[in-house]
Parts: structure tokens; sequence; C-alpha cells
């Protein structure tokens, strides 16, 4: 009974994973909830995984690499890539893959991905080159570099709490970076050869045309008799069917409206609106509209511009709609167009309500535009303005982090004590200051790490570990031990397409080393298989750092499958061929 419980509650887990139709986190705490409530795990069992120091670890990062990044030394790198470009483009892409791939070995490869992807859009404008032929690799490279060390990903530092929790030597932190380093030289050169040959060129368009606005967009032309004279512009009668008012040309000057802007005889007020309602208020009485297409002249000025804003990881804006945050009261912007996964949104802009990774179409003055540069909610994908590079600080934050791993490497410190200390002093000295680093903290991340941690253990008490593993031995034993790690490989590659990589591989480790020990092999192999192999399906732009390349590069969900494919398949044979050479079965 507790075996098909604990069974069901995973299947339920993976379709809500992949749903979305309830966060991730909430998905987690419910199922901790119910394992509780029927005494499958104890309380005490439900929350250990929130008191464990590899949760410390993962925290402790994500404020370092918040640090680095607010000391304006990483874009500091990237200015230095720009005259590499100029020199040679696939030189340039080469040592952006090992900039990246070096950074995320110690850093959260979504937020080296996030970090790099603004100045790399602007940087490809610069040399005339197309984003797509750089940003995939940019996220692939980010995903490879987290296998060269053990906080490379927080997948890497939850499987190793997880073994150490069940008695087995935790992993050191350059303990896989041997196989970790093959895996991304293997991924660098499959980039820079087949897969720069298949990912897609895309012509720079204009932001009007890309987003195909023309039709959608109309000038209406206030004439003296009319009920609007006199109305607020944000709660006239337009607005009411729906109608987005964009910007309004009065005695030839053009100007964003605001909440106190009233409309005056003869403005000319461009709006945006379903066509349906345009025809509505044709007949109305004392305005007209004028039936020619809008052009993009008409949406910029000296003083109005358009531009792309990136939704990134840890936005407040995820999971909210954008009447609901008063954007245009918040930013000073009107939101023209929203791309999610290569889909264009115009339809009912207000009520949609914002994902990671989606890129918003905004018109706003020059001068609101550039205060978003400093946002920590969106990155504004427009020319690149590195931030003023804090030499002091930054040597500060860099050391702080190496002082980390050489204090965690030797053991002069416990890992988690190593990397707590560092975090704690970036803020001391001034670094990045206390609502910045709480707010660099991915909270979610952890809830999830710290909830599947706990359904391991539901796992093993319900004997649904013992049960899987028992099932997958007595079909795939018989090829031999090589064959049945192969198999919980392919099993993990297939699960973080619904699931996150961490939730993937903490489900399948438990019953991995069930398995293990039926085989008579070393557990601790297997574990490093199935954490090797959560970090190598790219067959989907599921993965977060995939995510947030997806729109800005112009992709399509096929363009994924094409490049990643071949990739994945070459990654997952590299992982069963050597693990077994690096911990010998």
């Amino acid at each position: 009974m507790e075996i098909a419980l604990v069974l069901a509650l995973l299947v339920v887990a993976i379709i809500l994973f992949a749903t979305e139709y309830l966060s991730i986190e909430i998905v987690t705490l419910v199922m901790l909830i119910i394992l509780a409530s029927v005494r499958i795990i104890s309380p005490e069992e439900a929350f250990a995984g929130f008191s464990s120091d590899f949760i410390i670890i993962i925290a402790s990062i994500f404020i370092l690499s918040a640090a680095l990044q607010e000391t304006g030394i990483l874009d500091f790198a990237v200015v230095r890539l720009a005259n590499l470009a100029r020199q040679s483009t696939n030189v340039m892409l080469l040592v952006v893959m090992l900039v990246t791939g070096v950074v995320s070995a110690f850093m959260n490869n979504t937020t080296v991905t996030a970090m790099f992807v603004t100045p790399l859009v602007g940087l490809s404008k610069r040399i005339n080159r197309s984003a797509s032929k750089i940003l995939m690799p940019l996220a692939f490279a980010a995903i490879l570099g987290g296998t060269c060390t053990l906080v490379g990903t927080s997948t890497n530092v939850a499987v190793s709490g997880y073994i150490a929790k069940t008695g087995l030597p935790p992993i050191g932190l350059f303990e896989i970076s041997g196989i970790g380093f093959i895996i991304f030289v293997v991924g660098i050169i499959y980039m820079m050869t087949i897969g720069q040959r298949m990912l897609p060129s895309h012509d720079d368009q204009q932001l009007t045309d890309e987003y195909k606005l023309q039709k959608y967009l109309t000038e209406i032309i206030v004439l003296p008799d009319s009920p609007l004279v006199g109305q607020i512009v944000f709660a006239s009668d337009l607005t009411s069917l729906n109608f987005r008012m964009l910007n309004i040309i009065r005695d030839h000057d053009n100007f964003l409206p605001d909440f106190r802007t009233r409309i005056q005889a003869n403005d000319v007020l461009l709006v945006e609106g379903d066509l349906d309602n345009l025809m509505k208020v044709k007949e109305t009485k004392g305005i007209q509209i004028m039936a020619d297409a809008i052009l993009a002249k008409d949406l910029e000025t000296e003083d109005i511009r358009l531009a792309e804003m990136l939704v990134v990881r840890q936005s407040n804006l995820i999971g909210r709609s954008i009447k609901e945050v008063e954007f245009t009261r918040r930013y000073g912007l009107v939101v023209l167009a929203i791309s999610r996964h290569g889909e264009t949104l115009r339809s009912k802009i207000g009520s949609i309500r914002l994902q990671l990774g989606d890129l918003l179409l905004v018109q706003g003055a020059a001068e609101r535009l550039g205060q978003l540069r400093q946002s920590s909610n969106v990155a504004l994908l427009d020319e690149f303005e590195p931030l003023l590079f804090k030499k002091r600080k930054g040597i500060i934050a860099i050391s702080c982090f190496i002082l980390a791993i050489v204090a965690g490497t030797t053991k002069l410190l416990p890992l988690s004590i190593a990397f707590l200390l560092a975090a704690i002093l970036t803020i001391l000295f001034r670094c990045i200051n206390t609502n910045k680093a709480y707010a660099a903290i991915d909270w979610r991340l952890l809830i999830l790490i710290g909830g599947m941690t706990a359904f391991g253990t539901a796992m093993e008490n319900s004997g649904a570990a013992d049960f899987l593993a028992q099932g997958i031995v007595s079909l795939m034993g018989p090829l031999g031990k090589t064959a049945v790690l192969g198999g919980f490989v392919v099993l993990t590659v297939i699960l973080t397409q619904p699931m996150s990589n961490a939730a993937a591989a903490l489900v399948i480790v438990p019953v991995a080393l069930r398995a293990a020990v039926e085989l008579n092999a070393d557990p601790r192999a297997f574990a490093i298989g199935i954490m090797l192999a959560a970090s190598v399906s790219m067959v989907t732009p599921f993965e977060p750092a995939c995510i947030l390349v997806y729109s800005p590069g112009k992709y399509r969900f096929w363009d994924f499958i094409k490049v990643g494919t071949p990739l994945t398949i070459l990654l997952i044979l590299v992982i069963i061929l050597l693990v077994p050479v690096f911990w010998p079965m």
C-alpha cells in the first residue's frame, strides 16, 4: 500500500511539474505533508533536507554569484570579448564558451547564462552576427561547465548530500572534474563544428516587423465634438474596449501619457487593440480612424524608444500579470507584445502571467529604459552598457570565492562553512548589500531540493526503492552492470524533461543505490552517473538556462531538438563508458 502511494505521488508530481499547473515549491511541500501525514516519513525526516549543509552551500553560492555580478567584474570580462570578436567570430565564440564553462563550474548555470545573455545580444549586434549563433552555445556551455565540480550545479550538491546521508562518503569538490572536463570539451567541439552548422541564422528586423504589430496598431483622431474630450486617458471609453493607449500626438509633440493625462480635442491617439473592437468604434461620433498601417517611426521618436526586456530568474514579475504588477505605473513603459517560446502574444496582454524567459517588447522614454539596466527583475536587450567595474570590491569578491574553494578543497574548513564564510565576507566588505543578497537566493530551488531529498527517504522507507530496483535488475541485470547503469542514465535524462534536474536525480538515486547493492556493484559509481546524466539533457529547451536564450535567440522548439539530440546522445555514451573507468564498479 505504501509503495503504491509513493509511486502514485511520484507520477502526480511529474505531471504537475510538467504542466506547471501549480508552482514546484507548492507541489513539493504538499507531497511532504501527505507523506508525513500517513507516517511514511517522520516530521524530522520530512524537514531534514532543509537543515542539511548542502542547502547552505547552494544559498552561499547564489550570494557569491550576485556579489561578482554586482561589482561589474563579469561585465568587464565581456567587454574584452568584443576585441576578440573584431579579429574572428569563431575565436570569440570559443572564448565565450570557455569562459562561460569555467565560470559555471563554480556558479549556478542559470545565473551565469542570465549574466551573459544581455552583453552577448549587444555584442552580436555590434559585430553584425545573428544572436542565434551565439546564445545556444552559451547555454550549453553553462550547463556542461557545471559538471566539472561539485558546486557547479545544485544537482551535484544535492546528490552528494543525499549519498552522505546513506553512509557513503560525500563527493569531493573536484572529484568529478576529470569526467566533467571531458564532457565539457566534447560539448565545445560539437557546438563549434556540427552544432554551428545546424543553428539557425536570423536577419535583423525592425521590432515592429518582428512582433507583427502593424495590423494591430492604428491612429484615432479626436474631433472637437468627441465625448472622449476631457476623459483621463487610462480610464477612457477606449480602454473599456480593451484598447491600450501607446502615445499621443498633440500640437506636433509626440509623448507618452501618464495616469493624469486627459484627452484633448484634435489629439491623435496611437492605440493597440483587437481589429474587431476597432470595427465596433469605427462609427463612434467624434473620432476618425486612420486606415493606413502604423510604421516603426510612429512608435519611436527622439525621446521615445522601443526595446526588448527579458524576464530573468528570481524576478518578482514571474507568475504575475502586467496588470497585477501595474507595469506602466511602476516602470513608465507600455508592453506592446510578449514573445514566449517562439510565439508572439498580443491579445489581452494585461492578463498574461509572466514566465521565466519571456521577452517583452516595450515602448517608453529613453531615460526610463536606461534606469532598467540596474533592475534585478528584467534584463534590457539593447546596446550593452557594462556596469561600472568596482575594481577593489571585485577583487575582494573573487578572492572570497577562491578562498572558499581552497579552504573546502584542503579541508581546512568544511565546504559549507567555507562558502558561508565567503558569502558573509562579501556582505561585510559591501560587495553586495543584505537585501540584494537575500534576493539573490533562489528560495524555490532550495525548497524543491530539500523536499525531494525527503521524497528519496520516503522511497526507501516505503520499500518503493527496493521494488523498482529489483524490477530493473531482473530486467537488465543479465546484460551486466554497465547496462544497468546505462538504463538509469537514460531514465534520468528522460525524467529531466518534465522535472527539474535536481528533482529527477533525487528520485532516481535511491533506486540506483539499491540496484547497485543487488548487483554487488559500487553504489557511488551509480550515484555519480545519475548525477552527471541529470546535467546533459539538451533535447528540449526546458532547462532554465535554455529557456533564457529561447526568445532572445529567436529559436524554435525544433532548433533545440535538432541541435541538442545528437549532443545528448553523445554525452550519454561518454557517461556510460567513462564512469566505470573513473569509479570501477
